[in-house]
């Protein structure tokens, strides 16, 4: 009677060696890590395979919020694996120095800035329509509506929730650390620059779409006798045909205005100043 062959003995599984690597997070992206992490190197075990995108966000920072990342001293993408051993430095946006020569996350920027903004931002999506923003705004937006919108249409989520954020479909965010409405708008423009493009009072605080000047005829109907008495200037929203003038809602919002553009042509002012200097002959 033949015996079977005896099964040759299988040889050990081998796992795959742990991979750890030091993170430091720079500026304001530390209010995002736990507290013992911030403002310091540290050290984690990553995940299998990981890539610095993953182990980011895996840290509590959305990648939204992330403007550049050093691997062992080399400008990296969200993509790459993290290897044994590797030292990452991410970095916010930047304002005091220029770094475009260095590799930039993002396929590319967007050139015209178009928002979306969740439900927790209604007061902030009103005051970038009346600054002349392109505002998606409904209180009944869920995330993935959120992220439809932003990819489809190219537009900039703004959010005080930070995993929306990290959702694969949202290219461009900001997360808004402010609780008040106009401290919310003054870091958005801060931190965006949007003052050169800023066209206040041409779109429609409640719809969004465009506004019109019209004549003070067209607008009769649909105004109260006080307001036909005193204004002679009018405007009119292309979607939901609402008429505006210039009240005392506008005079407010008019102060507020002038602030945030002010700082606009301060800055541009001393820039001019500082280049004529450079060119003065010694």
């Amino acid at each position: 009677m033949l015996s079977e062959p005896a099964t040759p003995p299988q040889a050990p599984l081998q796992l795959a060696a742990p991979v750890h690597a030091t993170f430091r997070f720079y500026e304001e992206l530390n209010d995002f890590l736990t507290v013992e992490r911030r403002g310091h190197e540290f050290s984690v075990r990553c995940a299998r395979a990981a890539t610095t995108k993953h182990m980011i966000e895996a840290l509590g920072v959305p990648h939204t919020e992330v403007e550049l990342i050093l691997l062992n001293g080399e400008s990296v993408g969200f993509q790459r694996l993290l290897a044994d051993g590797d030292r990452v430095a991410v970095y916010p946006a930047f304002e005091r120095f220029d770094v475009t020569p260095l590799l930039r996350l993002r396929d590319q920027p967007l050139r015209v800035s178009r928002f979306v903004a969740d439900a927790h931002l209604g007061g902030l999506a009103h005051l970038l329509r009346m600054m002349g923003f392109d505002t998606l705004y409904d209180n009944a937006f869920a995330d993935d509506a959120i992220e439809r919108l932003a990819a489809a249409e190219h537009r900039i989520v703004l959010t005080r929730d930070r995993e929306l954020l990290k959702r694969r479909g949202v290219t461009h965010g900001m997360y808004v650390r402010a609780l008040r409405s106009t401290a919310q708008l003054r870091e958005v423009f801060n931190r965006l620059d949007l003052a050169r493009s800023a066209r206040p009072f041409t779109r429609c605080l409640h719809c969004n779409a465009r506004l019109v000047p019209i004549h003070k005829a067209q607008a009769l109907p649909q105004l109260p006798p006080r307001v036909a008495a005193t204004f002679e200037r009018f405007s009119a929203c292309e979607g939901c045909a609402q008429v505006f003038w210039e009240g005392s809602h506008w005079r407010r919002m008019r102060d507020l205005i002038d602030e945030l553009l002010s700082r606009t042509t301060a800055a541009d002012e001393a820039a001019l100043g500082a280049a004529a200097e450079a060119r003065r002959p010694p």
